[in-house]
C-alpha cells in the first residue's frame, strides 16, 4: 500500500510543552521516498506558466522551495532572518507569539510585476509569511500562492493571509 504524506510526519505529543502536538518534518527529509513525495506533492500546487520566481523562507522553506524552482526551471530567492544577506537588502519585522522578528531579501531578487511563489514547510500563525508577501509587494512583486507542507489550522494562519491564494499539502485540525 503507498504511504500518503501524512504517513511520513512524525507527531510528538506534548513537545516542546504540554498540550501541544509537534509535526516533525526531519522525518520527511530522513526518508528518500517521503522527501521526494512532499516536492512532488507541493510543486502539484503550483501552475509553471502563473510563476516567475520561487521565494522560499529561512530555513525549512530552502529544502522544499530550491528543488522545487530547481524542477520548474524558475529562478529562487532567499528570504532570510535579519542579517544574513550581504548585499542591500529590504526588510519587514513581524510579531511572534513573545516579541518580533525581522526578515529581508536582497533588493533585487524580484522586480517589479514579477509573479511569485512562496514556499514554506509550516503554515501556522501566518506572521511570517504575511510578512514575506508584504516584502515581495514591496519590491514590486505579485505573489500569485503560498504553499507549505503543513498547515495547522487550529492556529488560524489562513486568516491572516486570507488576501492571498494559500495550499497545504497536509492540514491538521489541532494546533
Amino acid at each position: 500500500m503507498k504511504k500518503k504524506m501524512e504517513d511520513y510526519v512524525v507527531s510528538i505529543p506534548d513537545f516542546p510543552e504540554p498540550g501541544i502536538i509537534f509535526r516533525d518534518i526531519t522525518s520527511v527529509l530522513q526518508d528518500a521516498d517521503g522527501f521526494q513525495l512532499a516536492i512532488d506533492s507541493m510543486q502539484a500546487l503550483i501552475d509553471p506558466d502563473e510563476v516567475d520566481v520561487i521565494a522560499g523562507t529561512e530555513s525549512r522553506g530552502f529544502l522544499f522551495g530550491a528543488p522545487i524552482a530547481y524542477n520548474l526551471h524558475k529562478p529562487f530567492v532567499l528570504i532570510r532572518k535579519k542579517g544574513k544577506l550581504p548585499r542591500e537588502t529590504v526588510s519587514r519585522e513581524y510579531a511572534l507569539e513573545y516579541g518580533t522578528s525581522e526578515i529581508e531579501m536582497h533588493r533585487d531578487a524580484v522586480r517589479p510585476g514579477q509573479r511569485v511563489v512562496i514556499i514554506d514547510d509550516l503554515l501556522a500563525t501566518g506572521g511570517t509569511l504575511e510578512a514575506c508577501n508584504k516584502l515581495v509587494e514591496e519590491l514590486g512583486g505579485k505573489v500569485v500562492k503560498n504553499v507549505f507542507l503543513i498547515e495547522l489550522a487550529g492556529l488560524n494562519g489562513r486568516e491572516k493571509l486570507k488576501d492571498y491564494d494559500v495550499e497545504s499539502v497536509i492540514c491538521f485540525e489541532g494546533k
